[in-house]
């Protein structure tokens, strides 16, 4: 073990045996499907609880997949000759990734979990041992140093990220290099951050044993290891977010107070990012006493920028200390200790006067208008993730609509978009509807309530005939002047573009 506590890693200069095990791993199936034909569903699920026991009983064969799903994926001993059929075992052991223990048994010195790409690929994420979700023990060290595997914020990160070719991508805080992988897929050059070492030879483990090209690994805390005259087209992040009483877990807590660490970040954002180019973050804020959680955010958003920010969840402050106390495992240790940790937790919003923490996701266009966007909602209903394509279209929209006043709204073409349904809302047996709602099926699955007019309107869309020549005609069908509706409806045009219900035909 090193000083730290933590096992010490695999070589991370050693290519060609890399590449030696991730084509043994691939010939054993060890992959996602793999994993799920071998365990079924229930184990599988019971993997990402952090529950073993169906996993177990499930590998208690002699395949070589039952071999490597013990040896990376539940961490168990495994007999020498065993692995000796699958990997090629002296090699592995001399470049680290094996260790043997007793006699005649050889052990995982990291955690390696099968993680299947957007396009089908088989890659592999590496992180210390215990600290895979869906490993053997989910978060299972203290460590300040400690790497996690693939999580929940994680896989939101990589589905809501904007996939584009692209020149440059920056991943801040890379971790185990999630988001590094997805990134070297569609950027020329990768550059990734981290304040703690260890991740930063975890995330070159990750690329090599996923058979991706290196990325430029540098040490430093968020922006500080970029050089001021470097700028990007792509800079994603899932950051040290938690606010915590202390910088304790170097994974989660960001070390400033309150959601500073998170603020700075989106604030430092705009200054690196090329003309057109996207900033992704996952974040928590503060929901203060006296204050507007939106007005706080809209502060955030850097001179120069779109933005879209969207509140995913919202948690008490007794449930979102509760949450990361379990994540770091105090509740099954010292009662005292858990309820002095606690207290802090509290003691900190109360000085703060916070009430609640807000979750969710923040996105940056740099745009060249002198008046750019700032969206800020809440949307904490079921989503159709990969939103990479939505959110970009979420920006082609804005300039779309900011490229034309009322008049040239109207001469524009629409069409209501695939997978739209209208639901009205009424007493049985009234002859209209209280209210008309629309409703997406995909992407975001947006809900929004229109009028009579709107439903109409939307409803004829179908790329014909002009915005204005369709309001004429509903006008003249119900009786209504066609200069006043002309007049009060490009708004409810310019909501239904925006939300995605419609797309503009020419």
């Amino acid at each position: 073990m090193t000083d730290s506590g933590l096992a010490p890693l695999p070589a991370p200069d050693r290519p060609d045996t890399a590449a030696r095990l991730r084509d043994a791993l691939l010939a054993a199936s060890f992959t996602a499907d793999g994993l799920l034909d071998l365990l079924g569903a229930p184990a599988y699920a019971a993997l990402a609880r952090s529950e073993t026991v169906p996993a177990l009983r499930a590998t208690r064969g002699d395949t070589p997949l039952e071999t490597l799903v013990r040896l990376f994926l539940l961490q168990q001993p495994v007999p020498h000759a065993r692995v000796t059929a699958v990997l090629p075992v002296e090699e592995a052991v001399e470049a680290g990734w094996l260790t043997r223990v007793g006699a005649d048994e050889v052990a995982a010195t990291v955690d390696v979990r099968p993680y299947g790409g957007p396009g089908g690929e088989d890659w592999f994420i590496v992180s210390d041992l215990g600290c895979a979700v869906g490993g053997a023990g989910g978060i299972g060290q203290r460590e300040k140093g400690v790497v996690l595997g693939v999580g929940g914020a994680s896989t939101t990160l990589a589905g809501i990220t904007v996939r584009a070719p692209v020149s440059s991508a920056l991943d801040l805080g890379t971790g185990s290099g999630i988001q590094a992988l997805h990134a070297a897929q569609h950027a020329t050059r990768v550059t990734a951050t981290d304040l703690n070492p260890r991740a930063l030879h975890m995330t070159a483990l990750t690329l090599a044993l996923s058979g991706a090209p290196a990325a430029d690994l540098r040490e430093g805390s968020l922006f500080e290891p970029v050089r001021d005259d470097e700028t990007f087209d792509l800079i994603v992040s899932n950051p040290p977010f938690v606010i915590s009483p202390g910088a304790r877990l170097t994974y989660r807590d960001g070390g400033m107070g309150g959601d500073d660490l998170c603020r700075s970040l989106v604030q430092q954002a705009g200054e690196r990012l090329n003309e057109g180019g996207f900033a992704q973050f996952l974040a928590n804020w503060q929901h203060v006493a006296g204050e507007d959680w939106q007005d706080r955010l809209r502060s955030w958003v850097p001179r120069g920028c779109d933005a879209w920010i969207v509140q995913r969840e919202v948690q008490d402050v007794t449930q979102y200390a509760e949450l990361w106390l379990r994540d770091a495992g105090d509740h099954h240790g010292d009662p005292a200790e858990y309820q002095a940790r606690y207290d802090a937790w509290l003691d900190e919003f109360e000085a703060r006067k916070v009430k609640a923490i807000g979750f969710g996701w923040i996105t940056l266009r740099r745009t060249g208008s002198a008046e750019p966007v700032i969206t800020v909602e809440e949307w904490p209903h079921p989503v159709e993730q990969p939103l990479g394509d939505t959110i970009r279209a979420h920006f082609d929209r804005l300039d779309y609509l900011r490229e034309r006043d009322d008049a040239a709204l109207l001469a524009s073409h629409f069409k209501l978009v695939a997978e739209v349904v209208q639901e009205q809302v009424g007493l049985p047996g009234a002859e209209d509807p209280e209210h008309v709602v629309l409703r997406q099926h995909r992407g975001m699955r947006r809900a929004t309530k229109v009028d009579t007019i709107g439903a109409g309107f939307a409803g004829v869309c179908d790329g014909t005939l002009s915005a204005g020549r369709i309001l004429d005609a509903i006008a003249q069908l119900v009786g209504e002047d066609p200069v006043l509706l002309r007049d009060r409806t490009p708004a409810q045009i310019r909501l239904l573009v925006e939300q995605g219900f419609l797309e503009p035909t020419g």
